[in-house]
């Protein structure tokens, strides 16, 4: 007869050891741009059990992000049941359509999978987007993070990472950015909530010892991108004969940084969970550490490209001339971004390789057989 031990110990470990001592990983934004890459890399390293969700809203074409579904091995119309879709492609991939806003789902979620990491991705992403519906970056990006929060409390984990972005560096203009600078001036809606996300996780982290990791991206770009973003318009409408909007009279640089060397980045920052800082200094606190098991880091290339050098590279991949429509600095838009990534590498020992010129070559590839 087992023991009442025995018994205690077998159903423990029932339920809260991955099966197959597989490690458990969410994704959350997984029908997304970095998601699916992110998915991609996941699956290719093995012993690794992915759930990702994404809501599949609108902003931009969902039959965009139903390709990155099926390139998955993901059927869009099982997933539209809200039940998991296990991939025909790996078999530790599997897909709910859930919307991150949707508390009561989330902490169900945590709670069956129990996560040993979670990638938070999802967001209503896009700058200019904020100034005409601030409402949904609130919804989305604040009370959705909350509820990612709250889950990862509820149901702790080993690591929880998730997306910032280099807007929040704002006003300041003093380059590249360092993640010990002060983000006090964000400039658009969407920058903002990003910071909002930096403050609450190190809240969570300091009061319930979350080791969590925010990641300020650097203008990702690749393969199945974004519509709203300048690549894919570019590419779109010199592909038609059409104009591009070029703004601030091409005087801005951008820290562009291809989409493969970030989730590379990503994953191998998995098991590196932040600790808590014990030389932190109170009466000198450095934003990107704390006394709780907290840090930011930048992610970028940190090579900056001028816009009219990455049209020139535009133009050579395509081998068609862009007709130029030059716009004065639209209105939560930065002149300069510049990653200091110094610490990430110290962490992953992995730095970001892949040139604009050949980065553009690979997403025009793309975007000419996916759109043929």
């Amino acid at each position: 007869m087992m023991s009442f031990a025995s018994y205690f110990t077998s159903v423990f470990f029932c339920i809260y050891l991955p099966k197959n001592n597989l490690m458990k990983v969410l994704v959350t934004g997984s029908a997304g741009f970095i998601g699916f890459h992110m998915v991609e890399r996941l699956m290719k390293a093995g012993n690794i059990e992915v759930v990702g969700i994404d809501n599949i809203n609108n902003y931009y074409d969902p039959g965009l992000k139903f390709g990155r579904l099926r390139e998955s091995g993901i059927d869009p119309e099982a997933a539209e049941s809200g039940k998991p879709v296990q991939s025909n492609k790996y078999q530790g991939y599997y897909f709910i359509k859930q919307d991150i806003r949707d508390r009561e789902q989330i902490l169900l979620l945590f709670e069956k999978h129990r996560f040993d990491i979670v990638i938070h991705l999802a967001a209503q992403a896009g700058v200019r987007y904020s100034l005409q519906a601030p409402s949904d970056y609130i919804s989305s990006n604040v009370d959705g993070f909350m509820n990612i929060l709250e889950a990862s409390r509820q149901f702790p984990l080993k690591h929880l990472i998730y997306a910032s972005t280099s807007s929040v560096y704002g006003l300041n203009t003093s380059v590249p950015f360092k993640v010990e600078h002060h983000t006090d001036h964000p400039v658009s809606l969407y920058a903002a909530t990003k910071k909002a996300n930096e403050m609450m996780a190190h809240s969570y982290s300091h009061l319930f010892d979350i080791p969590s990791t925010g990641l300020r991206f650097f203008t990702v770009y690749g393969p199945w991108g974004r519509p709203d973003m300048a690549l894919f318009k570019f590419v779109s409408a010199i592909n038609k004969g059409n104009p591009i909007e070029v703004y601030n009279y091409g005087k801005m640089k951008r820290d562009f940084t291809y989409v493969t060397d970030i989730v590379e980045n990503i994953f191998r920052l998995m098991d590196h969970p932040p600790v808590r800082n014990n030389h932190w200094d109170s009466s000198n606190p450095n934003p990107a550490t704390s006394s709780a098991p907290y840090r930011i880091l930048n992610i970028g290339n940190s090579t900056p490209v001028s816009l009219t050098d990455f049209i020139e590279a535009l133009e050579e991949a395509l081998q068609k001339p862009a007709e130029k429509k030059m716009l004065p600095l639209q209105p939560g838009d930065v002149v300069e971004t510049w990653a200091d990534v110094e610490p990430l590498i110290a962490i992953t020992g992995f730095r970001p390789q892949t040139p604009v010129k050949e980065g553009v070559k690979r997403f025009v590839e793309w975007y000419l057989q996916y759109y043929n």
